[in-house]
């Protein structure tokens, strides 16, 4: 598995020799060389999901086992010079640059997400959020208009409409809940049920409806304005918003203030010079 951040670390490592190694506490050794806790740190950071599917007593050995793989291969590549190529070399220099970002960005972020930037973004945010009506409907969903006619006679006769949607709704999703939809915005349903539904009062059952899914008969169970998200709810987003917006005006201000130049494109063409106006010719002479 390739890694950026790996493999920026380990050539650190390589260049920082010993001195670098012994900064950390060492929880292993592979033939001698150390592997430290900081190490282990990055390491279980960059298999991430490899390490998602084993179960938490496992990991720190699978990440071990990873690093001392790890020293035994760059002592081998070290012994084979890899380390004195150019393409090593030249990688080395990119992944440094591209850690050195990400560690800047990453600091970056961190200043940007404050408790007081978070709730005024949640403030800003919810005051611009228009008033949202929602229903809390039932359906019954079936084939054809002749079955959602039955479902309506049974309806009529007292039956439930819970019970009725358990036994014939062929909607996969709620039919085994009763028909029971939760709450919704207009626009979360097809435009047939969503209007049909909308029109109920409290406690009212519509006709049949027909929608590209079949024929419905649905009962409104309620109405509310949807209320606004808690803030401790949307919490990790705003975080997450703050801190990428901070992280992209930071890098779109370095490229403005920098002069890039495009070396590996053509020249663009110069524009062609505009024919001189009919009366800056020379005058054509006579005929004898």
């Amino acid at each position: 598995m390739k890694s950026t951040r790996f493999i920026a670390a380990l050539g650190f490592v390589l260049l920082a020799g010993p001195a670098f190694a012994q900064a950390d506490k060492v929880v292993a050794k592979v033939d001698g060389i150390p592997i430290t806790q900081q190490e282990v740190d990055l390491a279980t950071e960059d298999l991430g999901e490899r390490l998602a599917q084993l179960p938490d007593e496992r990991k720190r050995d699978e990440v071990i086992n990873y690093l001392v793989d790890l020293k035994l291969g760059a002592k081998a590549a070290a012994e084979a010079k890899i380390a004195e190529t150019p393409d090593f070399a030249a990688r080395l220099a990119y992944y440094r640059e591209k850690v050195l970002l990400d560690q800047y960005l990453t600091g970056i972020g961190k200043k940007a997400v404050t408790e007081e930037a978070a709730k005024k973004l949640y403030a800003d945010t919810t005051k611009a959020m228009a008033p949202e009506e929602e229903a809390h409907a039932r359906h019954i969903l079936v084939e054809t208009e002749d079955q959602a006619k039955a479902v309506e006679e049974r309806l009529k006769k007292g039956e439930d409409f819970a019970k009725v949607a358990a036994d014939v709704s062929k909607d996969p999703g709620s039919g085994k809940e009763g028909g029971d939809l939760g709450w919704f915005t207009k626009d979360r349903m097809v435009p047939e049920f969503a209007e049909a539904a909308f029109k109920l009062k409290k406690g009212e059952v519509s006709d049949p409806v027909k929608s590209q899914f079949g024929w419905h008969v649905i009962k409104l169970e309620d109405k509310r304005t949807k209320p606004l998200p808690e803030y401790s709810a949307v919490k990790p987003q705003i975080e997450q918003y703050l801190e990428r917006k901070a992280q992209q005006d930071t890098v779109l201000a370095l490229r403005e203030k920098a002069k890039v130049e495009r070396l590996d494109k053509p020249a663009e063409p110069a524009a062609p010079v505009a024919p001189a106006p009919d009366a800056a010719k020379p005058a054509e002479p006579k005929k004898n």
